[in-house]
This record gives structure tokens, sequence and C-alpha cells, in this order.
């Protein structure tokens, strides 16, 4: 148990690393919108191209990831994602930034995919709720430390340096892998021949329990993404906020998600992962018609709905993904795992792309139409209650 604790760690570790690398650029949108002069399309642009990338990469992975050993092939990819986060801090215009976005994407896309299927491999199916809970707390650290921390330096100096400090941090962290991930193999011996690639594709989509937790998680990106790219621009172009005040949205969404992620996590194993998934996605609803319906509002009244909204789209996760994680077995998990995050991504890509040509901007510089948004991320949200129902766990 303390060495499964130590192995939990050293992901959600990785996993706050990935996860500012990829939050970071949406609260900068203010900042770079203004120092590149770009609109909200070119805007929404810059971060599909990671979520794209990141989903064609794991698309690929999904052909190989079982076929090594999980240490060694996610310090590897994670090797990628170091140089492309080095990329993003040492970018002089919009074009490069774009191509560094989509290089840090690519190995972005598989280190997510190979932290659940390493959790798949360690953890029982008992105890799975809590590790989730406990790995993806590190969104609620990334938002209530990493990004507040990043913007306020950011506002300091330049947009650059929240990328160089995840330079230093992901350095770092090859020493925590080194010690805590043991070498895992099991998977290997499971299966004697390794599968083609079309094979892959065909085991997954001949498969309709995990078809079904992919429509999940592609459902679950356009609840969301449509909303997220957003959030810091609207509110600074709509609200009344200030750049240095968006670090308030983190920081308080954050504080809360700390606490609930793992929270949620031990309800999912006490209540149901489909009753606690169900409840979260239906008061998700909430702070998302609030949030894209908002005009000049009060800091405080933003406050509390900005962080039911993070409260609320944590904890619908946190369940998912072990509902999601459960319908493969370990010896396809990973390329399963890296399937669903190639869909996963590229929904969000699409989802991003899509709100950035609904959302205008007027004479004012307020943008328009996000009120329209929220009503489609509604929409796809209420579609993940019955599609959940209808997935299986078998492992």
């Amino acid at each position: 148990m303390q060495n499964e604790k130590a192995l939990l760690w050293t992901l959600a570790a990785i996993n706050f690393i990935h996860i500012v690398d990829f939050m970071i650029l949406m609260p900068l949108g203010p900042q770079l919108m203004r120092i590149f002069e770009i609109g909200p399309g070119e805007f929404s642009l810059l971060v599909s191209s990671y979520t794209f990338s990141a989903g064609v990469s794991s698309f690929f992975g999904a052909f190989f990831l079982d076929r090594f050993d999980r240490k060694k092939i996610l310090i590897w990819v994670y090797i990628g994602f170091t140089i492309g986060t080095l990329g993003c801090a040492l970018s002089p215009s919009y074009g490069v930034l774009l191509a560094a976005r989509v290089l840090s994407g690519v190995f972005g896309g598989l280190t997510s995919a190979l932290i659940l299927a390493i959790i798949g491999d360690v953890v029982p199916n008992e105890r799975r709720g809590r590790a989730m809970g406990l790995v993806m707390a590190a969104f609620s650290f990334a938002s209530v430390m990493g990004v507040p921390i990043g913007l306020f330096l950011a506002s300091l100096s330049s947009w650059h340096t929240p990328f160089f400090i995840l330079t230093g941090l992901s350095l770092l962290s090859f020493g925590m892998i080194s010690k805590f991930i043991p070498p895992i193999r099991e998977h290997l011996g499971k299966e004697v021949r390794r599968p083609h690639p079309l094979e892959v594709i065909s085991r997954v989509t001949s498969n309709s329990n995990q078809m079904r937790a992919i429509g999940l998680s592609v459902m679950m990106m356009f609840g969301q993404f449509m909303i997220i790219p957003f959030l810091s621009p609207y509110n600074v172009a709509n609200v009344g906020f200030s750049e240095m005040q968006l670090t308030y949205i983190y920081i308080a969404g954050g504080a809360f998600t700390i606490f609930t992620s793992p929270w949620v996590g031990k309800l999912s194993d006490r209540h149901g992962k489909l009753k606690i998934f169900t409840i979260f996605m239906l008061l998700n609803m909430i702070p998302i018609g609030i949030i894209t319906h908002l005009g000049l509002t009060p800091i405080p009244i933003v406050l509390v709905v900005t962080t039911m909204f993070f409260v609320t789209s944590n904890g619908r996760y946190v369940p998912a993904a072990a509902i999601i994680t459960g319908t493969a077995k370990p010896e396809n998990r990973g390329s399963f795992l890296s399937f669903n995050s190639a869909v996963q991504q590229l929904a969000a890509g699409m989802a991003s792309l899509g709100a950035g040509l609904i959302i205008g901007e007027n004479e004012f510089g307020q943008l328009t139409n996000f009120n329209n948004v929220g009503y489609l991320a509604i929409f796809f949200s209420l579609l993940c209650i019955p599609l959940a129902r209808r997935v299986k766990v078998v492992s």
C-alpha cells in the first residue's frame, strides 16, 4: 500500500505538470490575443491544436503502448513532452507557438493514456475510484496553485515564464518516475501475439461496451470544451475582470476541488460510480447555464458560480474515468485507453474550434453568442447520463 501511494503521488505530479501545461494557455488568452493581435477563432485554433495533436498521437499510441513496459515507455513519452514545453517557452511568435503546442500535444496525449493504464494495472477495481480521485486531484492543485502562480508570474514578466517553470518541473519529475514507478510488465505476458494496428481498431470498434464508453468520453468533452477555453476571455471582455483577477477564479475553484476530488472518489466506491456521476453531471449544468449568460457582475458572485463549475466538472470526471477504465481487460487496457484518449482529445479540439466559430466579437471588444454555446454544452451533457447507464465495468 505504501508503494502504491508513492506511485499514485508520482502519477499525480506528472498529471499536475501535464494539466498546467494544457490549462495555462486558456487563462493566458486575453494576453495572447492582445500581444499577437488575434481573435477568438485564432485563439481557439491555438487551444485545439494541442488537443488535435494529442488525439492523433493517442490514436497511433493504441498500436504500441501495450507492447512495452509501462515505466519505460512513460519515460520516453515524457522526454518528448518536456521538449515540447520548452519549445512553447522559447516561442517568439504566434506561428512558432502554434507549432510548439502541436508538439506538446503529441506527447501529452500519450502521457494521459499511460497514467490511466498504470492505475488500471496496479490498483484493483474496489480501490480504483479513490486512486482516480487522488491522481485527478492534480487538476485541482493545478487550478489552485499552478495556473494562478503561472498567471501571476506572466503578468509580472511575460507569458513565456510559466512554460520555463514547467520545463524545470518536468526535469525534476524524472527522478520521481525513476524512484517510485516500478517496471510494469505483467500485461506483456497476457497476450502472446501482439495485434496488428487494424486489429486494435477492430477490437475496440466491435466491442459495443467500449464504443459506448468512448461515446461517453466524446459527449463529456463537448459538454466542457465548448466553455472552458473561453472562460477567461469572456470574464475579461464581458464580466469586468482584469487579467490579474482571473487568478481568483482558479484559486477559488481549485481550493475546493482539492478536497472534493478525493471525496468524490470515496463516494464513487461507496455508493456506485454511476450514481455519483449522474448527480454531478446534473449539478454541472447549473453553472454552465449561468456562466454563459453573465454580464457585468460583482467578483464574489462570479467566483461562487465558477467554483461550482470546477467542483462539479471534476466531480463528474472522477467516476467517469473509473467507469471507462473498467471496460477493458489488463492485457488490452493500454491500447483501449490510448484509443479512447485519441477520440477524447479530438472531440475536445472540435468542441473548442466549434465554439470559436460560433463566438464573435462586437465593436466594444466583447464576446458574443456565448449563451448559444452554453445551450449546446448543456445538451451534450444531458446525453451523457443515459449513455453512462449503458456502460458496463468488466475489470
